[in-house]
C-alpha cells in the first residue's frame, strides 16, 4: 500500500506528460427522437438497431439478452460488444418485455447513455486549454444514481476535468443521475473506464497523485497535499474503497468526525474534499501570484 506519514504536504509531485493543448471541447448531448424527454436514456430494441448502435460507437451502458437467446446474430452482438467495452448481460423475457414496451426486440435491447462519453484525452485537452493541472474524480462502483448524480454536479462546480465512471459494477449513466446532477453531465466529461487499478497506474505513470477517501485513512484531508495534478477517489457507498484501489493509492485521506453518526454518505464526502482541493489549489495559485509580483517590482 502506498500510503503513510510522509504523503503529506510538501511533497513533490511530477508533471503532466503528453498533454496536447487543443481547444478544449464541450461534450455534446446525443441527438434525441422528437418528443422525447430531454436527458431521458433511450433503450434500442431488436437485433439489427443494437448491431448498428455497437458499430457507430453510440455511448451504451449495456446490452441486454434474453436467456437462451442464441443465433449467428448474437455472437456479432456479443463480439461488437466486448471490443467496444459494453457490459453485456442476460434478463428473462419479462425484463426485456419491460425494456422495450410493445416493440418486437427479437431478445435483445440494449440501455444508451442519455450523453455521450468522454475520453480521457478530452478531459486533459480541457485542463491544458484552462492552462490548469488535470483535476479528475474517479467514482469505484458506487451503485446508488443519486449519488453519482450529486457527485458529477459537485465535480462540476469545483472544476473537474473529467469523472470516470468504471463500465462495470456501478451505476449507469441513466437519466436519474441526469436529473440529480441538474445538467452537470452535459458540462463535465463523464469517462468510461475499465480496470480501475490499472486506469490509476496509467494515471500515475503520467504524473498523477491518486488521493482515495477512506474513514481510516492515514491523514486528515485538512492536513495532505492535494495541489498539482489528482485523481480523487471516492468509494462505494457502504463498503468503500476496494483493496486493490487502496493499494493503488498514493495516499488515503479521512474525514475526521465528531458527532453520533461515523461517516458521510459519499456525495456529502466526496463534495468536502472536492472543495479542499480547490481551496488548496487557490492558495498556491494566491502564493504564486504574489511572488511573480513581487519578483516584477523594481
Amino acid at each position: 500500500m502506498r500510503t503513510g506519514a510522509g504523503h503529506g504536504a510538501g511533497r513533490e509531485k511530477p508533471e503532466v506528460r503528453n498533454v496536447k493543448e487543443k481547444q478544449d471541447g464541450r461534450r455534446r448531448n446525443l441527438p434525441r427522437k422528437q418528443g422525447q424527454e430531454p436527458g431521458r436514456s433511450e433503450v434500442i430494441a431488436g437485433r439489427n438497431a443494437v448491431i448498428e448502435a455497437l458499430q457507430s460507437g453510440r455511448s451504451l451502458n449495456k446490452v441486454c439478452l434474453r436467456t437462451g437467446v442464441q443465433g449467428g446474430s448474437i455472437l456479432k452482438i456479443q463480439a461488437l460488444a466486448k471490443e467496444k467495452g459494453v457490459p453485456v448481460e442476460t434478463a428473462r423475457a419479462e425484463k426485456l418485455d419491460q425494456m422495450a414496451p410493445g416493440i418486437n426486440h427479437q431478445g435483445v435491447a440494449a440501455l444508451a447513455a442519455p450523453v455521450a462519453f468522454s475520453t480521457l484525452e478530452d478531459a486533459l485537452q480541457r485542463a491544458a486549454a484552462k492552462g490548469e493541472a488535470p483535476f479528475l474524480l474517479l467514482l469505484d462502483e458506487l451503485q446508488d444514481p443519486q449519488n453519482v448524480g450529486a457527485l458529477i454536479r459537485s465535480a462540476d462546480a469545483a472544476g473537474v476535468h473529467g469523472v470516470l465512471l468504471p463500465k462495470r459494477h456501478s451505476c449507469p449513466l441513466n437519466a436519474v443521475v441526469d436529473k440529480v446532477s441538474a445538467g452537470a453531465v452535459s458540462y463535465v466529461p463523464v469517462i468510461s473506464i475499465g480496470n480501475i487499478s490499472q486506469t490509476l497506474q496509467s494515471l500515475k505513470e503520467r504524473g498523477f497523485w491518486v488521493a482515495g477517501a477512506d474513514m481510516d485513512g492515514t491523514a486528515a484531508y485538512f492536513d495532505a497535499n492535494l495541489t498539482g495534478p489528482i485523481v480523487l477517489v471516492v468509494g462505494a457507498e457502504g463498503k468503500g474503497l476496494g483493496r486493490l484501489v487502496k493499494e493503488n493509492c498514493d495516499i488515503l485521506v479521512r474525514i475526521p468526525m465528531f458527532g453520533g453518526v461515523n461517516s458521510l454518505n459519499a456525495s456529502a464526502a466526496g463534495a468536502v474534499l472536492l472543495y479542499e482541493i480547490v481551496r488548496q489549489r487557490l492558495a498556491e495559485k494566491a502564493v504564486r501570484e504574489a511572488v511573480t509580483g513581487q519578483g516584477m517590482r523594481p
